[in-house]
């Protein structure tokens, strides 16, 4: 439970204390999180290799879908009758573009947590 609380809350994967982003971006500037190389409590590398967040946009994706499905359900729920109303379309886009800097940290986090397992500290 530790592990999904850190998770949410977007600690190191390794010791659930550091930060692995120096800043949260932003959207209205479009700059993207930069993340840290290490941690700054256990030095735990977060780039385990070469292209390994490559594998973070799979997540990235998945997390798209997710949030475009949930959209379009609670907005058909509540506000749209006709299912091929463009309107729909464009209110999905809309979030999912509000949510671009967002997936970005989340992936990251999710597949970070994939690969990686707690150090044991005394």
């Amino acid at each position: 439970m530790d592990r999904l609380i850190s998770l949410f809350k977007g600690k190191c994967p390794s010791c659930y204390k550091g930060e692995p982003f120096q800043d949260k971006g932003n959207i209205f500037t479009l700059r993207f999180p930069k993340m840290n190389k290490t941690c700054p409590v256990c030095n735990h590398k977060f780039e385990k290799e070469v292209g390994f967040f490559f594998g973070a946009m799979y997540v990235s994706y998945g997390l798209n879908v997710a949030e475009g499905m949930a959209v379009y359900v609670l907005a058909r729920l509540i506000y749209f009758d006709d299912p091929f109303d463009p309107r729909l379309l464009f209110f999905i886009i809309g979030l999912m573009v509000l949510l671009w800097f967002v997936n970005f940290r989340v992936a990251r986090l999710i597949w970070m947590y994939m690969f990686t397992s707690r150090k044991v500290t005394s």
